[in-house]
């Protein structure tokens, strides 16, 4: 179930930081009212993932595949470039994600 609440967790702040940009700065009500209910929803439901899934492992679950969907978000949605560096970036921190869980439980 842990995974489960993780999964809710990384699309509530997906959701939240892209309506963070469609705020414009905090200028515009609905996306800002959206971004802050998104964060509240995923902090919920990554502190009910904490109770089933190690800190360090549920941490960099959410905030590497958050990262690496926000990349490619921004690709899709707001035209970013795509580069060689950019990519680099988002497979160092999936790999960092995977090293993590590879690590095992004590």
């Amino acid at each position: 179930m842990g995974y489960v609440t993780l999964c809710g967790a990384i699309a509530a702040e997906v959701a939240a930081t892209t309506a963070m940009k469609y705020s414009d700065g905090f200028s515009r009500l609905w996306p800002t009212l959206v971004t802050a209910a998104g964060y509240v929803v995923s902090f919920a439901l990554l502190a009910q993932t904490l109770k089933s899934v190690g800190i360090g492992t549920a941490y960099a679950i959410w905030a590497g595949v958050g990262t690496a969907s926000i990349a490619l978000l921004g690709l899709l949605l707001f035209g970013e470039t795509l580069t060689v560096t950019k990519i680099a970036g988002v497979v160092l921190i999936v790999g960092g994600v995977v090293v993590l869980n590879l690590g095992g439980a004590h």
